[in-house]
């Protein structure tokens, strides 16, 4: 009897229960790098998420002709030539967004989320199935990277996507930005926040403790 594919679970378990960046810990670089704008983080979330699924598809097509000792040379040639391709298109058309994202775009390519994912999952799985894990990690990557991005634009310039949302106290208004915000150090802080946050609603995804401490002994009577 085939086995029955529960896609469902597949695309929604690397939201939360499942997340490549918050369980995992997989994708941190750009996750730091490039969140100083919501904008940035959307459009890295989307270069990757297009990337993953799509480098996903094509490894499962061929998944039976890699041979084993040079398959992970043929993974990174593909996800490499994805990634270009996606790189030019920033260029041509979001000039001002690819000059922000500088050299993370083409680090997609050596990302460990991507590799892992083709690795694990796209090289023992038909096409299907696949494609929709990789988009559900890409889904699961892109919600961090803008829930982060979010809060760094907010707080550290009053704006989303560029425009003003909290009034400046320079124009009148009430907020001061704050500038540590849009540092490496807060996405870095904001993303362990985020991480002990889940990890306290789904306490299933601690770590056990690796040093037990020894009990202590009862005094003699």
């Amino acid at each position: 009897m085939a086995r029955t594919i529960d896609y469902r679970k597949i695309l929604t378990e690397p939201l939360i229960r499942q997340n490549p960046v918050t369980l995992q810990i997989l994708g941190i670089c750009s996750a730091l790098a490039v969140t100083t704008t919501l904008a940035t983080a959307v459009t890295m979330s989307v270069s990757l998420t297009v990337v993953l699924t799509l480098s996903a598809g094509v490894i499962s097509m061929i998944r039976r002709h890699i041979p084993d000792t040079i398959r992970l040379i043929v993974q990174i040639v593909i996800v490499a030539s994805l990634v270009i391709v996606i790189d030019q298109l920033l260029q041509a058309y979001f000039a001002e967004i690819s000059r922000a994202l500088s050299v993370y775009v083409g680090l997609i390519t050596t990302n460990c989320l991507v590799l892992g994912r083709t690795e694990a999952f796209a090289r023992h799985n038909a096409p299907g199935p696949a494609m929709v894990d990789a988009f559900g990690n890409g889904l699961g990557y892109s919600l961090i990277l803008i829930i982060i991005g979010g809060l760094r634009e907010l707080f550290g310039k009053g704006e989303l996507f560029g425009v003003q949302v909290l009034p400046l106290a320079d124009a009148g208004g009430w907020f001061t930005p704050l500038s540590l915000m849009l540092l490496a150090p807060s996405a870095f802080f904001l993303l362990g926040l985020l991480v002990w946050a889940i990890r306290s609603l789904l306490p299933e995804q601690a770590e056990a403790p690796e040093h037990v401490p020894p009990l202590r002994a009862e005094p003699a009577e």
